[in-house]
């Protein structure tokens, strides 16, 4: 399979270190605030990458962590704890918004179908492991410590910016004055190991004792070590490949590399992957410009969280794609009458031999498929496929053989529309939704209004470990 590669800037085949099995790590979210829509952007295409490398046969161990302290709202250093700022917004202890908002995004993945990791570890959990990775730094002579934090000393890393291609010198030219907030730094690239309980730090929640040269002192991790540290704890000092968004290429991910390379003497990661941004109304979503959508929100307006998953598939990983009401209304539209073909080809009489000519096509497109999977995962070209298939007139059963492997890779839940005889009304897929959200959170006496609401307008919700179906009451 071949993947393009941020470090090298150009397309390479994935090569494993050993054999056929598949060391990946990716950046998971920071809980002090809903997941968004532009955050399962990047989250679905590393799951589709995943279950890409499985489906080609490869052993895949995936990583993901969970950012539950150290992250501040300047991804240099700047500003304030994001989930002490979350805590002040909600009124809550940094540990319950930790909990609640980890809980979001959990719900958020699993409604979008998207597998979970082999492992999902805190930061808090792993302060340990950061530590001893700290104090590895500070014997091989690559940190300084000021009042305020231990800092990471980037002129001493040769090898700084070769992920971003950005000079150091270009960094320091960027920094404005204004927000310099420790004058003790010696390069404003820099970045900090461990911050002290000190300053604009010292009412700090989450705190642990750390062993510095001032004596025992409580503190905190900085964003970039929880990284490094979990990563090499849970996949070794040097991975196959690492995802994420492409707003961490210049700072997170550079400096990842700078703090393992210098700790271990090893690369770190062979292979890193990238997604592009999710754009609103030609404006990239975030939290600070409060123009985000969750995927509670999108099933409000009446759309299931797999259409989400569907107009993902519509635009390749390493291309913007602006959201619009109307085009997740196209993708819902689509999926409906993707499902609707799914249900007729299932309900269709036994296939009768299969002539010469209708296998060789059934091998082209699946051949096809897989083509497209392989040059740098290529997903709408996959998901034109699908259609094609779709409308071939080789036998259903064939067709719905080929979709359902396909369905390995896209994971629209292809398998699990048995018992939807017609497409539904929209009052039913939104009360469906909203049925399939209230369960997903527990609430279950929401979910029960619900199936109350939707036997009167003549519908039977059926549960079952693979999902939700639907029968039409006669």
């Amino acid at each position: 399979m071949k993947l393009y590669n941020t470090l090298s800037r150009q397309i390479e085949e994935v090569v494993p270190l050993i054999d056929k099995k598949i060391t990946f790590y990716s950046c998971g979210p920071t809980v002090y605030d809903y997941t968004h829509i532009g955050h399962l952007r990047t989250y679905v295409n590393v799951d589709l990458l995943k279950r890409t490398l499985s489906y080609f046969d490869y052993n895949v161990t995936h990583v993901m962590n969970i950012t539950d302290v150290g992250h501040l709202t300047g991804d240099t250093d700047e500003g304030e704890d994001k989930l002490e700022k979350g805590a002040i917004k909600t009124g809550k202890s940094v540990w319950d918004v930790a909990k609640m908002y980890t809980e979001q995004f959990i719900s958020s993945i699993k409604a979008l179908n998207i597998s979970e990791p082999d492992e999902l570890p805190r930061a808090t959990d792993n302060i340990e492991a950061m530590i001893e990775l700290i104090k590895s730094l500070q014997e091989k002579g690559y940190t300084y410590q000021t009042k305020q934090a231990i800092y990471f000393d980037v002129s001493k890393f040769e090898r700084y910016g070769k992920l971003s291609g950005q000079k150091l010198e270009d960094k320091k030219t960027q920094a404005r004055p204004e927000v310099i907030l420790d004058h003790d730094k010696k390069n404003q690239a820099d970045f900090a190991l461990w911050f002290f309980l000190v300053g604009r730090f010292e009412n700090h929640q989450m705190h642990w004792p750390f062993d510095s040269a001032q004596g025992k002192e409580a503190g905190f991790p900085g964003w970039h070590i929880e990284c490094s540290a979990m990563s090499m704890k849970y996949l070794g000092p040097t991975i196959d490949i690492h995802g994420g968004g492409v707003d961490h290429i210049a700072v997170h991910h550079e400096n990842e590399i700078a703090q393992s390379e210098a700790a271990t003497g090893q690369p770190f990661v062979r292979h890193w992957f990238h997604s592009e941004f999710l754009l609103i109304d030609g404006e990239k979503m975030s939290k600070s410009k409060d123009n985000f959508y969750t995927l509670e929100e999108v099933a409000k307006q009446g759309f299931e969280p797999i259409a989400l998953r569907y107009l993902f598939l519509t635009t390749h990983y390493r291309q913007q794609l602006n959201f619009t009401w109307e085009s997740l209304e196209a993708a819902q539209a689509a999926l409906n009458k993707l499902k609707n073909a799914v249900m007729s080809m299932k309900s269709a009489p036994e296939r009768p031999t299969i002539s010469e000519e209708k296998l060789q096509s059934v091998s082209e497109l699946s051949f096809r498929f897989k083509e497209a999977l392989e040059n740098d995962l290529q997903l709408p070209k996959a998901l034109a496929i699908v259609w094609e298939t779709v409308k071939s007139n080789n036998p259903s059963s064939d067709k719905l053989e080929l979709l359902l492997d396909f369905d390995q890779v896209l994971g629209l839940g292809l398998n699990e529309v048995e018992g939807m005889e017609n497409e539904l009304p929209p009052e039913i897929e939104k009360i469906k939704t909203d049925y399939e959200l209230a369960r997903q959170g527990k609430d279950f006496s929401k979910s029960d209004m619900l199936r109350q609401q939707a036997d009167k307008l003549g519908y039977r919700f059926e549960d079952s470990p693979t999902g939700t179906t639907i029968k039409k009451l006669h």
